[in-house]
Protein backbone atom coordinates (compact mmCIF):
# COMPACT_ATOMS: atom_id res chain seq x y z
CA UNK A 1 0.00 0.00 0.00
CA UNK A 2 1.10 2.91 -0.64
CA UNK A 3 1.58 6.20 2.26
CA UNK A 4 -0.71 9.16 1.58
CA UNK A 5 0.15 12.10 -0.40
CA UNK A 6 1.25 14.63 2.21
CA UNK A 7 -0.08 17.17 0.48
CA UNK A 8 -3.60 15.85 0.42
CA UNK A 9 -4.12 16.52 4.20
CA UNK A 10 -1.74 19.94 4.69
CA UNK A 11 -3.68 22.79 5.00
CA UNK A 12 -2.31 25.38 3.34
CA UNK A 13 -1.10 28.68 4.55
CA UNK A 14 -2.93 30.56 1.90
CA UNK A 15 -6.01 28.39 2.68
CA UNK A 16 -6.16 29.19 6.71
CA UNK A 17 -4.88 32.70 5.88
CA UNK A 18 -8.32 33.05 3.68
CA UNK A 19 -10.03 32.01 6.19
CA UNK A 20 -8.94 34.35 9.00
CA UNK A 21 -9.27 37.08 6.35
CA UNK A 22 -13.24 35.82 5.64
CA UNK A 23 -13.77 35.58 9.65
CA UNK A 24 -12.22 39.51 10.47
CA UNK A 25 -14.37 40.63 7.47
CA UNK A 26 -17.60 39.09 8.43
CA UNK A 27 -17.15 40.55 12.09
CA UNK A 28 -16.40 44.17 10.37
CA UNK A 29 -19.79 43.48 8.68
CA UNK A 30 -21.50 42.73 11.56
CA UNK A 31 -19.91 45.22 13.11
CA UNK A 32 -20.60 47.79 11.00
CA UNK A 33 -24.92 47.63 11.98
CA UNK A 34 -27.17 48.97 14.46
CA UNK A 35 -26.62 49.68 16.83
CA UNK A 36 -23.07 49.95 16.94
CA UNK A 37 -23.58 52.07 13.28
CA UNK A 38 -19.69 51.78 12.32
CA UNK A 39 -20.26 52.24 9.09
CA UNK A 40 -16.87 52.52 7.46
CA UNK A 41 -16.57 48.96 9.13
CA UNK A 42 -18.50 47.32 6.19
CA UNK A 43 -16.07 49.01 3.70
CA UNK A 44 -13.47 47.54 5.42
CA UNK A 45 -15.59 44.23 5.81
CA UNK A 46 -16.16 43.98 1.73
CA UNK A 47 -12.25 45.08 1.16
CA UNK A 48 -10.96 42.29 3.31
CA UNK A 49 -13.74 40.03 1.42
CA UNK A 50 -12.32 41.03 -1.92
CA UNK A 51 -8.68 40.77 -1.02
CA UNK A 52 -9.52 37.03 0.29
CA UNK A 53 -11.45 35.99 -2.81
CA UNK A 54 -8.94 37.88 -5.42
CA UNK A 55 -5.39 37.49 -4.30
CA UNK A 56 -3.70 33.98 -6.10
CA UNK A 57 -6.62 33.71 -7.87
CA UNK A 58 -8.20 31.00 -5.69
CA UNK A 59 -10.25 27.97 -6.84
CA UNK A 60 -14.17 28.55 -7.11
CA UNK A 61 -14.68 25.84 -4.00
CA UNK A 62 -12.28 27.97 -2.40
CA UNK A 63 -14.03 30.83 -3.17
CA UNK A 64 -17.21 29.42 -1.78
CA UNK A 65 -15.69 28.68 1.34
CA UNK A 66 -13.78 31.75 2.04
CA UNK A 67 -18.18 33.27 1.34
CA UNK A 68 -19.12 30.57 3.68
CA UNK A 69 -17.41 31.62 6.55
CA UNK A 70 -17.48 35.51 5.87
CA UNK A 71 -21.33 34.62 5.95
CA UNK A 72 -21.66 32.67 9.26
CA UNK A 73 -18.64 35.17 11.04
CA UNK A 74 -21.33 38.33 9.67
CA UNK A 75 -25.03 36.40 10.28
CA UNK A 76 -24.49 34.68 13.46
CA UNK A 77 -24.07 37.66 15.92
CA UNK A 78 -26.02 39.89 13.74
CA UNK A 79 -29.22 37.32 14.47
CA UNK A 80 -29.71 36.37 17.90
CA UNK A 81 -32.96 38.09 18.53
CA UNK A 82 -34.40 35.53 16.27
CA UNK A 83 -33.66 32.46 18.97
CA UNK A 84 -34.47 34.68 22.21
CA UNK A 85 -37.51 32.79 23.42
CA UNK A 86 -37.65 30.25 20.85
CA UNK A 87 -34.02 29.08 21.55
CA UNK A 88 -31.00 28.69 19.05
CA UNK A 89 -31.82 26.16 16.72
CA UNK A 90 -34.18 28.71 14.18
CA UNK A 91 -30.93 31.18 14.63
CA UNK A 92 -28.12 29.07 13.47
CA UNK A 93 -30.33 27.24 11.19
CA UNK A 94 -31.10 31.01 9.39
CA UNK A 95 -27.75 32.04 9.43
CA UNK A 96 -26.43 29.02 7.61
CA UNK A 97 -28.57 29.44 5.19
CA UNK A 98 -27.86 32.92 4.66
CA UNK A 99 -24.16 31.99 4.70
CA UNK A 100 -24.88 29.63 1.78
CA UNK A 101 -26.00 32.72 -0.33
CA UNK A 102 -22.69 34.09 0.95
CA UNK A 103 -20.58 30.79 -0.54
CA UNK A 104 -22.61 31.30 -3.67
CA UNK A 105 -21.06 35.01 -3.86
CA UNK A 106 -18.05 33.62 -3.52
CA UNK A 107 -17.73 31.26 -6.13
CA UNK A 108 -19.40 33.98 -8.45
CA UNK A 109 -17.01 36.92 -7.85
CA UNK A 110 -13.91 34.19 -7.75
CA UNK A 111 -15.12 33.95 -11.38
CA UNK A 112 -15.99 36.93 -12.67
CA UNK A 113 -13.60 39.02 -10.85
CA UNK A 114 -10.77 37.42 -13.37
CA UNK A 115 -12.23 39.43 -15.60
CA UNK A 116 -10.51 42.94 -16.40
CA UNK A 117 -11.23 45.63 -13.76
CA UNK A 118 -12.65 43.33 -10.93
CA UNK A 119 -14.11 45.16 -8.25
CA UNK A 120 -17.04 45.98 -10.64
CA UNK A 121 -17.68 42.14 -10.89
CA UNK A 122 -17.05 41.96 -7.57
CA UNK A 123 -19.79 44.72 -6.75
CA UNK A 124 -22.17 43.39 -9.35
CA UNK A 125 -22.27 39.83 -7.91
CA UNK A 126 -22.53 41.54 -4.57
CA UNK A 127 -25.79 43.12 -5.99
CA UNK A 128 -27.22 39.51 -7.47
CA UNK A 129 -27.15 37.50 -4.37
CA UNK A 130 -28.13 41.08 -2.15
CA UNK A 131 -31.00 40.08 -4.32
CA UNK A 132 -31.18 36.59 -4.40
CA UNK A 133 -31.68 36.16 -0.55
CA UNK A 134 -33.46 39.03 -0.40
CA UNK A 135 -36.27 37.63 -2.60
CA UNK A 136 -35.87 33.37 -2.19
CA UNK A 137 -37.45 31.06 -0.75
CA UNK A 138 -40.63 32.78 1.22
CA UNK A 139 -40.57 35.82 -0.19
CA UNK A 140 -37.21 36.29 0.98
CA UNK A 141 -34.85 37.66 3.71
CA UNK A 142 -33.87 41.17 3.16
CA UNK A 143 -32.44 41.60 7.18
CA UNK A 144 -28.80 42.45 7.05
CA UNK A 145 -28.15 44.48 3.45
CA UNK A 146 -24.83 46.28 3.32
CA UNK A 147 -27.48 49.49 2.99
CA UNK A 148 -29.04 49.09 6.06
CA UNK A 149 -25.39 49.98 7.70
CA UNK A 150 -24.35 53.01 6.51
CA UNK A 151 -27.12 55.65 8.27
CA UNK A 152 -24.30 57.47 10.00
CA UNK A 153 -22.08 56.90 6.64
CA UNK A 154 -21.43 59.74 4.08
CA UNK A 155 -22.72 57.57 1.76
CA UNK A 156 -26.07 57.72 2.35
CA UNK A 157 -27.18 59.96 -0.11
CA UNK A 158 -26.67 57.40 -2.94
CA UNK A 159 -30.04 55.77 -1.75
CA UNK A 160 -32.10 59.06 -2.87
CA UNK A 161 -29.90 58.06 -6.31
CA UNK A 162 -29.76 54.62 -6.85
CA UNK A 163 -31.92 52.85 -4.12
CA UNK A 164 -31.24 50.58 -1.23
CA UNK A 165 -29.58 48.14 -4.10
CA UNK A 166 -27.41 51.46 -5.59
CA UNK A 167 -25.93 52.33 -1.69
CA UNK A 168 -25.37 48.30 -1.14
CA UNK A 169 -23.30 48.59 -4.04
CA UNK A 170 -21.50 51.69 -3.52
CA UNK A 171 -20.00 50.53 -0.35
CA UNK A 172 -18.82 47.17 -2.19
CA UNK A 173 -17.36 49.08 -5.02
CA UNK A 174 -15.89 51.36 -2.55
CA UNK A 175 -14.13 48.66 -0.14
CA UNK A 176 -13.05 46.66 -3.54
CA UNK A 177 -11.43 49.52 -5.18
CA UNK A 178 -9.71 50.45 -2.11
CA UNK A 179 -8.61 46.95 -1.53
CA UNK A 180 -7.53 46.65 -5.39
CA UNK A 181 -5.43 49.77 -5.44
CA UNK A 182 -3.34 48.25 -2.08
CA UNK A 183 -2.98 44.97 -3.89
CA UNK A 184 -1.42 46.44 -7.37
CA UNK A 185 1.04 48.98 -5.13
CA UNK A 186 2.03 45.78 -3.05
CA UNK A 187 2.52 43.63 -5.92
CA UNK A 188 4.36 46.87 -8.17
CA UNK A 189 6.44 47.23 -4.60
CA UNK A 190 7.43 43.41 -4.43
CA UNK A 191 8.52 43.42 -7.96
CA UNK A 192 10.84 46.02 -8.34
CA UNK A 193 12.50 46.12 -4.76
CA UNK A 194 15.54 43.79 -4.42
CA UNK A 195 15.56 40.38 -2.86
CA UNK A 196 17.92 40.24 -0.27
CA UNK A 197 20.61 38.09 -0.39
CA UNK A 198 19.96 36.81 -3.90
CA UNK A 199 21.09 37.63 -7.53
CA UNK A 200 19.29 38.32 -10.49
CA UNK A 201 18.64 35.47 -12.88
CA UNK A 202 19.36 35.97 -16.15
CA UNK A 203 16.15 37.21 -18.34
CA UNK A 204 15.27 34.28 -21.02
CA UNK A 205 15.37 34.61 -24.08
CA UNK A 206 11.57 33.43 -24.53
CA UNK A 207 8.63 34.89 -22.57
CA UNK A 208 10.53 37.24 -21.43
CA UNK A 209 9.25 40.03 -19.26
CA UNK A 210 8.41 43.75 -20.63
CA UNK A 211 10.47 46.31 -19.83
CA UNK A 212 10.73 47.70 -16.72
CA UNK A 213 9.24 51.12 -18.52
CA UNK A 214 6.60 48.84 -20.29
CA UNK A 215 6.07 47.29 -16.83
CA UNK A 216 5.78 50.68 -14.48
CA UNK A 217 3.51 51.75 -16.87
CA UNK A 218 0.90 49.78 -16.74
CA UNK A 219 0.66 49.46 -13.02
CA UNK A 220 0.26 53.50 -13.31
CA UNK A 221 -2.51 52.57 -15.67
CA UNK A 222 -4.33 50.22 -13.13
CA UNK A 223 -3.62 51.78 -10.22
CA UNK A 224 -5.01 54.67 -12.01
CA UNK A 225 -8.32 53.37 -12.55
CA UNK A 226 -8.65 51.73 -9.47
CA UNK A 227 -8.49 55.33 -7.78
CA UNK A 228 -10.99 56.63 -9.87
CA UNK A 229 -13.42 53.77 -9.25
CA UNK A 230 -12.92 53.78 -5.67
CA UNK A 231 -13.90 57.19 -5.39
CA UNK A 232 -16.85 56.67 -7.75
CA UNK A 233 -19.33 56.35 -5.02
CA UNK A 234 -18.08 59.46 -2.31
CA UNK A 235 -18.55 61.68 -5.09
CA UNK A 236 -21.67 60.48 -6.15
CA UNK A 237 -22.59 61.07 -2.33
CA UNK A 238 -21.29 63.95 -2.03
CA UNK A 239 -22.79 65.11 -5.41
CA UNK A 240 -26.27 64.13 -4.15
CA UNK A 241 -26.32 65.45 -0.40
CA UNK A 242 -27.56 69.10 -1.48
CA UNK A 243 -30.69 67.26 -2.52
CA UNK A 244 -31.13 64.97 0.33
CA UNK A 245 -30.55 68.06 3.10
CA UNK A 246 -33.34 70.08 0.89
CA UNK A 247 -36.00 68.07 1.33
CA UNK A 248 -36.01 68.44 4.73
CA UNK A 249 -37.93 72.06 3.68
CA UNK A 250 -41.01 71.84 2.26
CA UNK A 251 -44.25 74.19 1.35
CA UNK A 252 -46.82 72.12 3.32
CA UNK A 253 -46.37 70.07 6.51
CA UNK A 254 -48.42 68.22 9.03
CA UNK A 255 -47.76 68.31 12.86
CA UNK A 256 -48.17 64.72 14.18
CA UNK A 257 -48.27 62.87 17.88
CA UNK A 258 -46.58 59.60 18.15
CA UNK A 259 -48.05 56.85 20.95
CA UNK A 260 -45.60 54.18 22.38
CA UNK A 261 -47.22 52.87 25.12
CA UNK A 262 -45.31 49.85 26.31
CA UNK A 263 -46.10 46.39 27.17
CA UNK A 264 -46.92 45.00 30.67
CA UNK A 265 -43.90 42.34 29.96
CA UNK A 266 -42.18 40.69 27.41
CA UNK A 267 -42.16 37.63 25.55
CA UNK A 268 -44.43 35.43 23.17
CA UNK A 269 -47.30 35.72 24.60
CA UNK A 270 -47.67 39.39 23.67
CA UNK A 271 -50.76 38.73 22.51
CA UNK A 272 -52.47 37.12 25.59
CA UNK A 273 -52.12 41.13 26.69
CA UNK A 274 -54.04 42.38 24.51
CA UNK A 275 -56.38 44.41 26.59
CA UNK A 276 -53.61 45.62 28.85
CA UNK A 277 -51.82 46.97 25.48
CA UNK A 278 -54.62 48.86 24.38
CA UNK A 279 -55.41 50.41 27.71
CA UNK A 280 -51.91 51.60 28.02
CA UNK A 281 -51.99 53.44 24.44
CA UNK A 282 -55.67 54.69 25.44
CA UNK A 283 -53.96 56.17 28.97
CA UNK A 284 -51.08 57.69 27.02
CA UNK A 285 -53.04 59.10 24.55
CA UNK A 286 -55.34 60.21 27.15
CA UNK A 287 -52.33 62.04 28.40
CA UNK A 288 -51.56 63.90 25.54
CA UNK A 289 -54.72 65.10 24.88
CA UNK A 290 -54.32 67.12 28.51
CA UNK A 291 -51.60 68.29 27.68
CA UNK A 292 -52.67 69.74 24.47
CA UNK A 293 -55.46 71.28 26.29
CA UNK A 294 -53.63 72.91 28.68
CA UNK A 295 -51.16 74.39 26.00
CA UNK A 296 -48.33 72.57 27.14
CA UNK A 297 -47.88 70.68 23.51
CA UNK A 298 -49.47 72.21 20.23
CA UNK A 299 -52.37 70.20 18.65
CA UNK A 300 -51.64 67.39 16.36
CA UNK A 301 -52.93 66.97 12.60
CA UNK A 302 -53.07 62.95 13.45
CA UNK A 303 -52.06 60.64 15.94
CA UNK A 304 -50.20 57.57 15.01
CA UNK A 305 -50.58 54.04 17.11
CA UNK A 306 -48.05 51.27 16.45
CA UNK A 307 -48.45 47.75 15.03
CA UNK A 308 -50.79 45.75 17.36
CA UNK A 309 -51.43 48.61 19.90
CA UNK A 310 -55.14 47.24 19.40
CA UNK A 311 -55.39 43.51 18.92
CA UNK A 312 -58.64 43.40 20.00
CA UNK A 313 -60.74 44.46 16.69
CA UNK A 314 -62.90 47.71 17.34
CA UNK A 315 -65.10 46.85 14.44
CA UNK A 316 -65.85 43.31 16.19
CA UNK A 317 -65.60 44.70 19.79
CA UNK A 318 -67.64 47.43 21.33
CA UNK A 319 -65.47 47.96 24.41
CA UNK A 320 -62.08 48.61 22.35
CA UNK A 321 -64.06 51.07 19.51
CA UNK A 322 -65.24 53.06 22.61
CA UNK A 323 -61.64 53.38 24.07
CA UNK A 324 -59.92 54.27 20.41
CA UNK A 325 -63.27 57.15 20.10
CA UNK A 326 -62.39 58.55 23.70
CA UNK A 327 -58.80 58.73 22.45
CA UNK A 328 -59.12 60.05 19.24
CA UNK A 329 -61.87 62.57 20.50
CA UNK A 330 -59.05 63.64 23.63
CA UNK A 331 -56.69 64.83 21.12
CA UNK A 332 -58.88 66.15 18.87
CA UNK A 333 -57.73 64.34 15.84
CA UNK A 334 -57.99 61.18 13.95
CA UNK A 335 -56.07 57.94 14.98
CA UNK A 336 -54.42 55.32 12.89
CA UNK A 337 -54.62 52.50 14.81
CA UNK A 338 -52.69 48.40 14.31
CA UNK A 339 -54.99 46.05 14.60
CA UNK A 340 -56.00 42.70 13.54
CA UNK A 341 -59.52 42.26 11.97
CA UNK A 342 -60.94 38.78 11.45
CA UNK A 343 -62.19 38.37 7.81
CA UNK A 344 -65.19 36.45 6.64
CA UNK A 345 -62.88 33.82 5.49
CA UNK A 346 -61.60 33.64 8.88
CA UNK A 347 -57.96 34.37 8.16
CA UNK A 348 -56.85 38.36 9.97
CA UNK A 349 -55.13 40.35 8.58
CA UNK A 350 -52.69 42.80 10.05
CA UNK A 351 -54.58 46.27 9.72
CA UNK A 352 -53.88 50.14 10.32
CA UNK A 353 -57.04 51.45 10.39
CA UNK A 354 -58.00 55.37 10.37
CA UNK A 355 -60.33 55.97 13.21
CA UNK A 356 -61.49 59.41 13.26
CA UNK A 357 -63.48 60.40 16.39
CA UNK A 358 -67.34 58.99 16.63
CA UNK A 359 -66.88 58.52 12.96
CA UNK A 360 -65.21 55.58 13.47
CA UNK A 361 -63.32 53.79 10.55
CA UNK A 362 -62.49 56.45 7.48
CA UNK A 363 -59.60 54.47 5.85
CA UNK A 364 -58.23 50.57 6.46
CA UNK A 365 -54.39 49.45 5.25
CA UNK A 366 -53.91 45.61 5.48
CA UNK A 367 -50.18 44.28 5.05
CA UNK A 368 -49.35 43.02 1.93
CA UNK A 369 -45.81 41.44 2.48
CA UNK A 370 -46.75 38.81 5.96
CA UNK A 371 -43.93 37.17 7.28
CA UNK A 372 -42.84 33.71 6.86
CA UNK A 373 -42.84 31.55 10.36
CA UNK A 374 -44.43 34.62 12.04
CA UNK A 375 -47.89 35.66 10.59
CA UNK A 376 -48.03 31.97 8.91
CA UNK A 377 -45.83 29.18 8.99
CA UNK A 378 -45.08 27.25 5.48
CA UNK A 379 -44.76 24.02 5.49
CA UNK A 380 -46.48 23.46 8.71
CA UNK A 381 -46.19 19.95 9.05
CA UNK A 382 -42.37 19.65 8.06
CA UNK A 383 -41.76 22.65 10.46
CA UNK A 384 -43.11 21.57 13.30
CA UNK A 385 -41.16 18.19 13.82
CA UNK A 386 -38.06 21.19 14.63
CA UNK A 387 -40.28 23.25 16.90
CA UNK A 388 -42.49 23.19 19.46
CA UNK A 389 -43.42 26.75 18.74
CA UNK A 390 -44.36 26.43 15.08
CA UNK A 391 -47.93 25.81 15.68
CA UNK A 392 -47.56 29.65 17.50
CA UNK A 393 -47.29 30.71 14.01
CA UNK A 394 -50.31 33.07 12.62
CA UNK A 395 -52.73 32.14 9.39
CA UNK A 396 -52.39 35.97 8.15
CA UNK A 397 -53.71 36.74 4.70
CA UNK A 398 -51.87 39.19 2.99
CA UNK A 399 -53.41 42.65 1.86
CA UNK A 400 -54.67 43.62 -1.28
CA UNK A 401 -55.20 46.95 -2.91
CA UNK A 402 -53.44 50.51 -2.30
CA UNK A 403 -50.55 51.20 0.31
CA UNK A 404 -51.75 54.32 1.01
CA UNK A 405 -54.76 55.63 3.92
CA UNK A 406 -56.27 59.32 3.17
CA UNK A 407 -55.83 61.30 6.44
CA UNK A 408 -58.08 63.51 7.48
CA UNK A 409 -55.39 66.45 9.33
CA UNK A 410 -56.55 69.92 10.51
CA UNK A 411 -54.14 71.51 7.73
CA UNK A 412 -56.16 69.04 5.40
CA UNK A 413 -55.67 65.79 4.34
CA UNK A 414 -52.78 64.00 4.26
CA UNK A 415 -51.74 60.87 2.21
CA UNK A 416 -49.88 58.27 4.59
CA UNK A 417 -47.64 55.63 3.00
CA UNK A 418 -47.41 52.43 4.81
CA UNK A 419 -45.14 49.81 5.51
CA UNK A 420 -45.91 47.58 8.88
CA UNK A 421 -42.77 46.42 10.65
CA UNK A 422 -40.97 43.60 8.48
CA UNK A 423 -42.61 45.53 5.14
CA UNK A 424 -39.85 48.06 5.50
CA UNK A 425 -37.20 46.01 5.17
CA UNK A 426 -38.08 45.30 1.18
CA UNK A 427 -37.84 48.09 -1.64
CA UNK A 428 -41.20 47.35 -3.21
CA UNK A 429 -43.49 48.48 -0.08
CA UNK A 430 -42.05 52.09 0.26
CA UNK A 431 -41.84 52.34 -3.39
CA UNK A 432 -44.84 51.73 -3.91
CA UNK A 433 -46.30 53.92 -1.36
CA UNK A 434 -44.56 56.83 -2.62
CA UNK A 435 -46.03 55.84 -6.37
CA UNK A 436 -48.97 55.70 -5.04
CA UNK A 437 -49.20 59.51 -3.81
CA UNK A 438 -47.78 59.28 -0.23
CA UNK A 439 -46.44 62.68 1.45
CA UNK A 440 -44.96 60.96 4.20
CA UNK A 441 -44.09 57.40 5.49
CA UNK A 442 -45.56 55.51 8.52
CA UNK A 443 -43.44 52.32 10.17
CA UNK A 444 -46.33 50.79 12.68
CA UNK A 445 -44.15 47.99 14.41
CA UNK A 446 -43.81 45.90 17.53
CA UNK A 447 -40.88 44.71 18.45
CA UNK A 448 -41.92 43.35 21.92
CA UNK A 449 -41.70 39.74 21.02
CA UNK A 450 -37.88 40.52 20.63
CA UNK A 451 -36.94 41.65 23.70
CA UNK A 452 -34.11 43.89 24.84
CA UNK A 453 -32.28 42.91 21.54
CA UNK A 454 -30.54 44.70 18.71
CA UNK A 455 -33.43 44.21 16.30
CA UNK A 456 -35.57 47.16 17.05
CA UNK A 457 -32.10 49.27 16.08
CA UNK A 458 -31.76 47.40 13.11
CA UNK A 459 -35.00 47.88 11.85
CA UNK A 460 -34.79 51.96 12.61
CA UNK A 461 -32.06 52.03 9.92
CA UNK A 462 -33.76 50.34 7.55
CA UNK A 463 -36.60 52.80 8.00
CA UNK A 464 -33.88 56.11 7.89
CA UNK A 465 -32.60 54.80 4.86
CA UNK A 466 -36.48 54.60 3.10
CA UNK A 467 -36.54 58.36 4.03
CA UNK A 468 -33.39 59.67 1.73
CA UNK A 469 -34.42 56.91 -0.67
CA UNK A 470 -37.85 58.27 -1.46
CA UNK A 471 -37.07 61.86 0.34
CA UNK A 472 -39.93 61.51 2.71
CA UNK A 473 -40.25 61.81 6.09
CA UNK A 474 -40.93 58.78 8.48
CA UNK A 475 -42.87 57.99 11.73
CA UNK A 476 -42.03 55.09 13.12
CA UNK A 477 -44.01 53.98 15.85
CA UNK A 478 -43.53 51.39 18.19
CA UNK A 479 -45.55 48.85 20.62
CA UNK A 480 -42.24 48.82 23.36
CA UNK A 481 -39.89 50.83 21.08
CA UNK A 482 -37.98 52.09 19.80
CA UNK A 483 -40.28 54.79 18.36
CA UNK A 484 -39.05 57.72 15.95
CA UNK A 485 -39.25 60.76 13.47
CA UNK A 486 -37.01 60.54 10.84
CA UNK A 487 -36.11 63.67 8.72
CA UNK A 488 -36.39 63.00 4.84
CA UNK A 489 -32.58 63.13 5.26
CA UNK A 490 -32.20 60.35 7.32
CA UNK A 491 -31.71 61.91 10.15
CA UNK A 492 -33.71 61.18 13.91
CA UNK A 493 -35.13 64.65 15.33
CA UNK A 494 -36.86 62.58 18.03
CA UNK A 495 -36.67 58.98 19.43
CA UNK A 496 -37.76 56.87 22.29
CA UNK A 497 -36.34 55.14 24.90
CA UNK A 498 -37.31 51.05 25.04
CA UNK A 499 -39.92 49.62 27.23
CA UNK A 500 -41.08 53.01 28.58
CA UNK A 501 -44.61 54.41 27.64
CA UNK A 502 -43.81 57.97 25.24
CA UNK A 503 -45.30 60.53 23.03
CA UNK A 504 -43.43 61.75 20.29
CA UNK A 505 -44.55 64.96 18.45
CA UNK A 506 -43.23 67.12 15.24
CA UNK A 507 -43.95 68.71 12.15
CA UNK A 508 -42.97 66.96 9.12
CA UNK A 509 -42.13 68.06 5.81
CA UNK A 510 -44.72 66.46 3.16
CA UNK A 511 -43.70 65.96 -0.35
CA UNK A 512 -45.43 65.24 -3.57
CA UNK A 513 -41.80 65.08 -5.45
CA UNK A 514 -40.14 62.12 -6.62
CA UNK A 515 -36.64 61.36 -6.02
CA UNK A 516 -34.59 60.01 -8.87
CA UNK A 517 -34.48 56.25 -7.00
CA UNK A 518 -38.08 56.40 -6.60
CA UNK A 519 -38.56 56.93 -10.48
CA UNK A 520 -36.14 54.39 -11.39
CA UNK A 521 -37.80 52.19 -9.17
CA UNK A 522 -35.77 48.44 -9.33
CA UNK A 523 -34.00 49.22 -12.55
CA UNK A 524 -30.44 49.61 -11.13
CA UNK A 525 -30.68 46.55 -9.28
CA UNK A 526 -31.94 44.97 -12.84
CA UNK A 527 -28.94 45.99 -14.95
CA UNK A 528 -26.74 45.00 -11.87
CA UNK A 529 -28.22 41.78 -11.96
CA UNK A 530 -27.79 41.47 -15.89
CA UNK A 531 -24.51 42.33 -15.81
CA UNK A 532 -23.43 40.12 -13.27
CA UNK A 533 -24.78 36.82 -15.04
CA UNK A 534 -23.39 37.99 -17.91
CA UNK A 535 -20.17 38.62 -16.47
CA UNK A 536 -20.53 34.83 -15.18
CA UNK A 537 -21.13 33.20 -18.14
CA UNK A 538 -18.52 35.14 -20.43
CA UNK A 539 -15.97 34.32 -17.58
CA UNK A 540 -17.25 30.56 -17.40
CA UNK A 541 -17.08 30.56 -21.72
CA UNK A 542 -13.76 31.85 -21.15
CA UNK A 543 -12.59 29.32 -18.92
CA UNK A 544 -11.15 32.07 -16.75
CA UNK A 545 -9.97 29.66 -13.79
CA UNK A 546 -8.09 27.55 -16.70
CA UNK A 547 -5.89 30.63 -17.78
CA UNK A 548 -3.08 30.55 -15.30
CA UNK A 549 -0.07 29.57 -17.46
CA UNK A 550 0.58 33.72 -18.04
CA UNK A 551 0.92 34.53 -14.67
CA UNK A 552 2.78 31.45 -13.84
CA UNK A 553 5.54 32.59 -16.69
CA UNK A 554 5.53 36.12 -15.27
CA UNK A 555 5.81 35.26 -11.20
CA UNK A 556 8.96 32.96 -12.59
CA UNK A 557 10.15 35.74 -14.22
CA UNK A 558 9.74 38.03 -11.86
CA UNK A 559 10.94 35.61 -9.63
CA UNK A 560 7.04 36.04 -7.15
CA UNK A 561 7.18 33.08 -5.48
CA UNK A 562 4.55 34.31 -2.93
CA UNK A 563 2.09 34.82 -6.35
CA UNK A 564 3.51 31.29 -7.16
CA UNK A 565 2.04 29.46 -4.31
CA UNK A 566 -0.63 31.70 -4.46
CA UNK A 567 -2.25 30.35 -7.80
CA UNK A 568 -4.79 27.49 -7.61
CA UNK A 569 -5.45 27.27 -3.86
Amino acid sequence: MSPPRASRSRISPSWLARTGTAVAAGIAMWAAFPPRNWWFLAVLGLGLLFTALFVGAPRVRTGAWVGFVFGLAFFVPLLPWIGVYVGPLPWLALAAILAGYLALFGAIATVTMRLPVPPVWFTVSWVLVEALRSAFPFGGFPWGRTAFSQVDGPLLPLASVLGAPGLSAGVALFGSSVAWLLVVLVRAYRRTSPRRGTTPAPAPVIDAPAPAAERSSGVVRIATAAVAIALLAPIAAIAATPGSLDRNIATSSARIGAIQGNVPRLGLDFNAQRRAVLDNHVRTTMAYGRAIDTGQTEQPDFVLWPENASDISPLDNADAAAEITAASEAVDAPILVGTLIRNPDGRPTNSVLVWDGAKGPVARYDKHIVQPFGEYLPWRPFFRLFSSYADMAGDFRPGTGPTVVEVPGRSGTVTVGIATCWEVAFDRAARQSVREGAQMLFVPTNNATFGRTEMTYQQLAMSQVRAVEHGRAVVVAATSGVSAVIEPDGSISRQSGIFTSDVLTGRLPLHDDLTLATRLGPWPEVVAIIAAVVGLLFALRSRTRFSLRPRRVAARATGDTKELDGIGD
